[in-house]
């Protein structure tokens, strides 16, 4: 054999890997090759995926923060696109007070039931006039903001607490 087709062996320090080429014979065979070689991705990427794996792994216990930034966006879209929107939504604010009363004539509730099933409607309907007004308003006008703040710390905190996460 040939020094010219026998490999010799490199050394190469600790995690660095080796990429063996094959010799190209011919002026027509040769061809041109690209080597990637992944970068370590940075302290910011890090500390993000470590973010991103920690909501990613609790997103059920934080459905209501979801959903009241989804709230927040929406109703800014539809003040910027039709301020009328919120003509449109204000009726919606009686329907958790119409569902609390159909509710209780089918199943009437006492005690612990009951003080839930007000509280929900309480929080819906603040909720949903919220949505109205912010529609026609704009999210952040006067002190909509703070009380859109105030919902999402209501609703999420009786959400852990009906949910009973640990």
């Amino acid at each position: 054999m040939s020094s010219r087709t026998r490999t010799r062996p490199v050394k190469t320090a600790a995690g660095v890997h080796t990429v063996r080429i094959p010799r190209q014979r011919g002026r027509r065979g040769a061809q041109p090759f690209l080597v990637v070689v992944p970068e370590h991705p940075s302290l910011t990427r890090e500390a993000l995926g470590f973010v991103g794996r920690g909501l990613w792994s609790v997103r059920h216990a934080l459905a209501p923060t979801g959903i009241a930034v989804l709230a927040l966006a929406v109703t800014a879209l539809l003040h910027v696109i039709a301020w009328w929107s919120g003509l449109l939504l204000a009726p919606l604010a009686a329907a958790p007070a119409v569902w609390l009363w159909i509710v209780q004539r089918r199943r009437p509730a006492r005690s612990s039931t009951l003080v839930w099933r007000i509280a929900l409607t309480v929080l819906a309907t603040f909720a949903s006039a919220w949505a109205a007004l912010a529609a026609g308003f704009g999210p952040l006008a006067g002190p909509l903001a703070l009380l859109w703040l105030l919902t999402l710390i209501a609703a999420q905190t009786a959400w852990l607490i009906v949910r009973r996460t640990h």
